[in-house]
C-alpha cells in the first residue's frame, strides 16, 4: 500500500546521468536532504496535515463514491427532460475526469507550481461547490453530466492532486505509509458512509436540496482542511531554481505500456458495480433501497482492508510476490465474483449480492494497492539500464489511465443496457437488461492480470 499511494516524487539516479542533470541535482540537493529530515518538524504540524487530508476525502471522493444512490434514486423519481439511461455515464465520468487530469496536475505542482498549491485546491473546491450548486437547478440530463461529471470532477482533482503531494513531502520518512494508510481508510470510510447520508437526503429532501447541502458539506470540510494540509517549507524553494526536466526515458519500454493496458481495461469494468449495483438490487432482485444502499456500502468497506493487503504481498520481507502476480491475483478473483455471484443472482437472493459487494470490493477495490509492485518493477529496470527514473510522474500517468478506463466503461454501458434489454443472455442475472454488463465487468476484470501472461514469454511463444 505504501507504494501505490506514494505519489511524491522520487527519483532513482544512474551514475551515467548526464552533467547537466548532475549540476541540477547537486543545486537541490540541499533542499532534499531538508525535506528528509523530518525528525526536527513538530509532530503537531505533522498531525495537522494528516487530519486536513483525512477530512478532504469527504468532498473529493464522497459523492463519486455514492453515486449508485443517485442512480438508483433517479429509477423511481425521474423528472428532468432526456433518457434517464444516460445518467449511467455521470459516475464513471466523474472518476474518469478526476483520474485522467492527475497526471497533468502532478506535473505542474510537483515543484515548479510548488508555491500555489493551496491557492490551487481553494480554487479546485470553489469550482467544486459552484458545480454542485449550478446541477440542482438542471432541467436537462447532459446539465447533470457536464456539472457532476466534468467540472466538479475537475474541481475534485484540483484538491486532490496538490494536497497529495503536500502529503507526501510532510511524510517523507518511514512514517508516509502509516499516513497514506490511514488516508486511503478514510477514503473507503467516507464511501461507505456517504451512501447512506444521501439516501436520507434524498428520501427527505429530493435530488435538488441534497445537492444544495452537499454543496454546503463540500464546501465546509474542504476549505478548512486545506489550511490544514501547507506545502513543505523546502518545497517551496524549488520555485527559485530551474525546474530539473522529467525523465521520459522509460517511455522507450514496452514495461510501461503493458501495465497501463491492463489498468484501462481493469477500470473499465470497475465502474460499474458502482454505478449499477443499487439499481439492480432494486429492480431486477426486488430489495428495498434499504438493502439496496447496504450494498454499496459493502462495496465500499472492504477497501479499507484490500490496499494493505495487496501491498503487504509486494512489500513483506518473507515472501514478496511479484508485480504480475499480484495483478493477476486481483484480476482473476473479482472476475470470478463477477461471473459466479453477480451473474447467478435471481429475485430476492441478496446473499449473493453481499458475497459480489464484498468480494468484488475486495479484490477489485484492491487493484490500484498492486501499482506499488508496478513502480518497483519500473525502477529496477530503470537502474539496469543506468536511467533515471520520476515516480511521481508514473503514479499520476498510471492514475490517467485508469481514468481512461472509467471514461470507456461508462460509455460502454449505455449501449450494453440496450443489448440486454433487447435480447437475453440465458438465465439468472445473465438474463436480464444487465446481463451484458456483469459480461463486461467480468471480462474487462480478468483481463486486468494480463502482465502476468506477458511475463510468462514462454507461453506467448506457445500462442
Amino acid at each position: 500500500m505504501a507504494r501505490d499511494e506514494d505519489i511524491s516524487v522520487q527519483e532513482a539516479q544512474s551514475p551515467e546521468v548526464s552533467e547537466r542533470e548532475q549540476r541540477d541535482i547537486e543545486l537541490d540537493a540541499p533542499n532534499l536532504g531538508h525535506a528528509e529530515s523530518s525528525p526536527w518538524m513538530p509532530n503537531r504540524k505533522r498531525a495537522c496535515v494528516l487530519l486536513g487530508s483525512a477530512i478532504l476525502q469527504m468532498p473529493i471522493w464522497g459523492f463519486a463514491m455514492s453515486w449508485g444512490v443517485f442512480q438508483e434514486y433517479f429509477s423511481g423519481n425521474w423528472t428532468l427532460k432526456g433518457g434517464r439511461e444516460a445518467t449511467g455515464v455521470i459516475g464513471t465520468t466523474t472518476n474518469g475526469v478526476m483520474y485522467l487530469s492527475m497526471p497533468f496536475l502532478f506535473a505542474l505542482f510537483t515543484k515548479r507550481w510548488a508555491h500555489r498549491r493551496q491557492t490551487a485546491a481553494v480554487c479546485g473546491a470553489v469550482l467544486t461547490c459552484v458545480s454542485f450548486l449550478l446541477s440542482s437547478f438542471s432541467t436537462h440530463v447532459w446539465h447533470l453530466v457536464a456539472t457532476q461529471g466534468v467540472l466538479a470532477a475537475l474541481g475534485c482533482a484540483l484538491v486532490y492532486s496538490p494536497m497529495t503531494l503536500s502529503l507526501g513531502e510532510w511524510f517523507n520518512t518511514g512514517n508516509r505509509a502509516v499516513a497514506y494508510g490511514i488516508v486511503l481508510s478514510c477514503k473507503n470510510i467516507v464511501g461507505s458512509a456517504c451512501p447512506f447520508l444521501l439516501r436520507a437526503l434524498l428520501d427527505r429532501y429530493g435530488f435538488r436540496v441534497t445537492l444544495r447541502i452537499w454543496t454546503v458539506i463540500a464546501a465546509g470540510s474542504s476549505i478548512a482542511a486545506i489550511f490544514l494540509v501547507p506545502t513543505l517549507p523546502s518545497s517551496l524553494s524549488w520555485s527559485t531554481h530551474r525546474a530539473r526536466n522529467i525523465p521520459w526515458q522509460f517511455l522507450r519500454h514496452h514495461t510501461f505500456y503493458v501495465y497501463c493496458l491492463a489498468i484501462i481495461l481493469q477500470s473499465c469494468g470497475y465502474g460499474i458495480p458502482q454505478t449499477y449495483l443499487n439499481t439492480y438490487a432494486h429492480e431486477v432482485t426486488l430489495l428495498s433501497q434499504n438493502s439496496a444502499t447496504l450494498l454499496l456500502t459493502l462495496f465500499n468497506v472492504p477497501g479499507i482492508f484490500a490496499s494493505s493487503f495487496f501491498g503487504y504481498l509486494t512489500d513483506n520481507k518473507y515472501f514478496p510476490l511479484s508485480a504480475p502476480t499480484v495483478t493477476g491475483i486481483s484480476a482473476v478473483s473479482s472476475a470470478l465474483s463477477a461471473f459466479l455471484f453477480w451473474g447467478l443472482t435471481s429475485q430476492g437472493s441478496m446473499a449473493l449480492l453481499v458475497l459480489f459487494s464484498t468480494t468484488f470490493g475486495f479484490f477489485a477495490g484492491g487493484y490500484s494497492a498492486t501499482w506499488g509492485g508496478v513502480i518497483n518493477e519500473l525502477e529496477h529496470e530503470a537502474a539496469q539500464r543506468n536511467e533515471a527514473i520520476d515516480t511521481g510522474m508514473i503514479y499520476g500517468l498510471l492514475n490517467g489511465a485508469r481514468g481512461i478506463g472509467y471514461v470507456s466503461g461508462g460509455l460502454a454501458s449505455i449501449p450494453l443496457l440496450k443489448v440486454g434489454s433487447a435480447s437475453s443472455m440465458g438465465g439468472f442475472g445473465y438474463g436480464t437488461t444487465y446481463g451484458p454488463l456483469i459480461v463486461f465487468t467480468g471480462l474487462s476484470s480478468v483481463f486486468g492480470g494480463w502482465g502476468l501472461l506477458w511475463k510468462w514469454k514462454w507461453l506467448l511463444n506457445i500462442l
